[in-house]
């Protein structure tokens, strides 16, 4: 292993190991030990970087709604004109239902998280807000609200399902939901 001086990259290997265990085992399964042991860093990393298990799951899960909003950006930030803005909520709805289990494992286990405790809560609420604000650059934000939610459930309801999705039906709903 190596030492923290010649590790620059140490922190994120743990907010990416986090990650990964998370999506193995769930957030009960997230230990300090397991975590280090993935990473491959010495466990008194853990404490040198993060003040807890809490402020790391934090972190991680920051990392994480990060990586979501960019793809949010990537396929919004080309839209140039209403129907161009509705054909990249479909492709987005597209990328993340068929895109890496893991991005949807760890949406539901940070929805779980928000669920019960506050501060998750508030790291949920900053992530829709980000996703809606990116969509309020081309919708008003009534609409974006609706959309955010169309695309979540769609992504996980598209995710699930075990028959393949028409990529026409969510078409249609984002239609219907940015249509006066």
């Amino acid at each position: 292993m190596a030492t923290g001086r010649t590790d620059p990259q140490r922190r994120e290997r743990i907010l990416a190991a986090t990650l990964d265990l998370i999506t193995d085992e769930g957030v009960a399964g997230v230990s300090h030990r397991k975590i280090a042991t993935r990473a491959d860093v010495p466990l008194g990393s853990m404490t040198y970087h993060f003040t807890g298990i809490d402020d790391l799951l934090r972190q991680a899960f920051t990392r994480f709604a990060d990586h979501i909003v960019a793809v949010f950006e990537q396929h919004l930030g080309r839209a140039d004109s209403p129907e161009q803005a509705r054909e990249a909520v479909t492709d987005l709805i597209d990328t993340l239902a068929e895109g890496p289990r893991r991005d949807l494992v760890l949406a539901q286990e940070l929805y779980t998280l928000a669920a019960r405790h506050d501060e998750y809560r508030e790291l949920a609420r900053q992530w829709m807000r980000r996703s809606r604000h990116l969509l309020q650059q081309h919708f008003d934000a009534d609409t974006a609200r609706q959309l955010d939610a169309l695309i979540e459930g769609l992504t996980l309801h598209r995710a699930l399902d075990g028959s393949p999705h028409d990529r026409e039906l969510t078409r249609q709903a984002v239609v219907r939901i940015t249509t006066a």
